[in-house]
């Protein structure tokens, strides 16, 4: 008995931690979170290849606390991004981070959207969400400015700060978070766990890997030696901040196609008090392609020898037509925001930062629609984590940590 004590002992300590996440964007900052609250003691790594928390998908959205109101009934994004948005408040109150529940409408500007827009009502309810329809006089009141046909308030959405939120979790999880940390290789072995090697040479052991690399989760999987089965295609969002924020109250949003996992067009008031105008959709050049003038040859390269990124070319041309005229055009864009908001001129949009969408696309072009996590010997992925998982960041989180504990009890 003494002796096995003494060689387990040793065992652990051949390894730098037992849980290593590769992504410091608030989906792997909430796992290490949920990691240490679940199993105290159980000693996380973070590795994130940026000089600090949450520069990619996690500081370059709009900030809303997304209700849940678009998502299938019972599907991963339904179920978390309702009882994340609740968990999302909560978390922001206790610890003093700027947010605000401001509800949002949905508007409906030609008689063609009407059936899906009462169709999101019927989803809302579904999801247990409080919808509340509105017909042309009470959206105005609602929102002087903004017309339309009809609308659905959602009362649950609200915006935050969620830069603030990634850098919480990251302080409250006892995590030790190594920024500058590029993963180039990983060495993943079903009987050791992981050895992960950053591009200084450094090289970190865990028992468990998990991967929140967000837009690179695809090439950190197949680095860890597991078939992903999917490609992430990287969509650009452009934003416009709006000169004259007291044209818009709270969050207005358009009727969005059911085709896409993007909302189309909106305007969203955010913690600051500014209004954000966005966002499109168009292909990034990069994986980090933040402005059409960023170009990475073997990134485009590798997104373009998908077949899944040729069928949904194939699939959706006009809609990426009009995407792509909106993002050369700021009168083509100016024309998308008045549909929703008719006193808004050119001269009204500034630019403002752009996002980028990692986006899971499938072999047969099949955008992959709710949260995907994947399992390998001794490995987690997350695999598609966009909106609204910052809203649902902590139920996530909690899921990722449940897979991975379960591996490190099975090692």
């Amino acid at each position: 008995m003494h002796y096995r004590s003494r060689e387990v002992v040793q065992v652990r300590s051949a390894y730098d931690c037992d849980v290593l996440v590769i992504g410091g964007g608030i989906v792997g900052l909430s796992t290490a979170y949920a990691v240490t609250r679940a199993a105290p003691g159980t000693r996380v790594t973070v590795l994130e290849k940026e000089q600090g928390p949450a520069r990619h998908q996690t500081g370059r959205n709009s900030g809303v606390i997304h209700s849940g109101v678009y998502y299938r009934p019972g599907s991963l994004k339904a179920r978390y991004a309702v009882r994340g948005a609740a968990e999302m408040v909560k978390f922001c109150a206790e610890y003093d981070i700027p947010h605000a529940v401001t509800g949002k409408l949905i508007v409906a500007t030609e008689k063609a959207e009407l059936p899906r827009l009462h169709a999101l009502v019927q989803r809302g309810r579904e999801n247990g969400i409080p919808v509340r329809e509105l017909g042309p006089a009470q959206i105005v009141e609602t929102e002087p400015e903004v017309r339309g046909l009809a609308a659905i308030h959602v009362g649950t959405t609200g915006v935050c700060d969620y830069g603030a939120v990634a850098r919480q979790l990251g302080e409250a999880s006892g995590a030790d978070i190594r920024y500058g940390a590029d993963v180039v290789r990983i060495d993943r072995r079903p009987d050791r766990g992981a050895a992960v090697r950053t591009a200084d040479g450094t090289i970190v052991r865990g028992r468990v890997l998990v991967n929140c690399a967000g837009l690179h989760c695809d090439e950190t999987a197949r680095l860890a030696g597991d078939d992903p089965e999917m490609r992430i295609v990287p969509f650009r969002g452009e934003y416009f901040t709006l000169a004259r924020p007291e044209l818009v109250r709270g969050l207005v949003y358009p009727v969005p196609d059911p085709a896409f996992p993007f909302l189309g067009v909106h305007l969203t008031r955010g913690i600051d008090g500014s209004v954000h105008v966005g966002p499109n959709a168009v292909p990034a050049l990069a994986r980090e392609g933040y402005g059409w003038g960023v170009v990475r040859p073997r990134e485009l390269g590798a997104t373009l020898a998908w077949p899944g990124s040729w069928r949904i070319a194939r699939r959706h041309w006009r809609y990426g037509a009009g995407e792509l005229r909106r993002s050369v055009s700021k009168a083509a864009f100016t024309e998308a925001v008045r549909r929703l908001l008719p006193a808004v001129t050119p001269d009204d949009l500034l630019p403002a930062a752009a996002g980028v969408r990692a986006q899971a696309v499938l072999r047969d072009g099949t955008l992959v629609d709710d949260f995907l996590i994947k399992e390998g010997p001794r490995t987690v992925h997350v695999l598609n984590a966009p909106s609204p998982a910052a809203t649902a960041s902590l139920p996530i989180g909690r899921e990722v940590a449940r897979r991975a504990l379960a591996a490190l009890a099975a090692s």
